[in-house]
């Protein structure tokens, strides 16, 4: 909300732009990459949660997550990103990869708090972030190739497309 306005986060493309898996992929993260989140729009709100979760993993694993995701989990608490982010993970059908947030993203976060406050030591952090990056690439993939089914699930609803 901006004012009392909803703002609606999506754009209008001409059919031509979107004809391809990668011109959808490219035209749904450049939306995502601009989300002011969260809004009113939980679908929107779910896509922006579950590509940032790839986005980071993919870039850094579970340190890069939290390092660039602390905000948004600060705005919404991490009981509720939490729950959010699993559930569109098990929408998507990444339940493999909801099953490694619900083991370690409580923990994760709390360690991650303790540790800016120099609480405890690096290496205990970085022990159980090892776990999770582990158990996450142990997967091989497998989200960017159900995100990309998401998107193009769900591009309708993010863009306006004339002919």
């Amino acid at each position: 909300m901006d004012g009392g306005i909803i703002v609606k986060y999506y754009k209008i493309m001409k059919s031509k732009d979107l004809i391809t898996k990668e011109d959808i992929w490219n035209a749904v993260v450049d939306i995502m990459v601009e989300y002011n989140f969260p809004t009113e729009n939980k679908m929107a709100n779910d896509t922006y949660l579950v590509y940032h979760y790839y986005s980071e993993l993919e870039s850094g694993g579970h340190e890069s997550l939290l390092n660039w995701g602390k905000w948004d989990i600060e705005k919404v608490g991490i009981l509720k990103y939490l729950n959010d982010l699993t559930s569109i993970l098990e929408r998507i059908g990444a339940n493999d990869y909801s099953i490694i947030e619900k083991k370690y993203g409580g923990e994760l976060w709390r360690l991650f708090l303790a540790l800016e406050n120099g609480e405890i030591e690096e290496d205990v952090f970085y022990e159980v972030i090892k776990k999770a990056d582990s158990d996450y690439y142990n997967l091989n993939e497998e989200l960017g190739r159900l995100l990309q089914t998401h998107f193009e699930n769900i591009y309708t609803d993010l863009i306006d497309i004339e002919e």
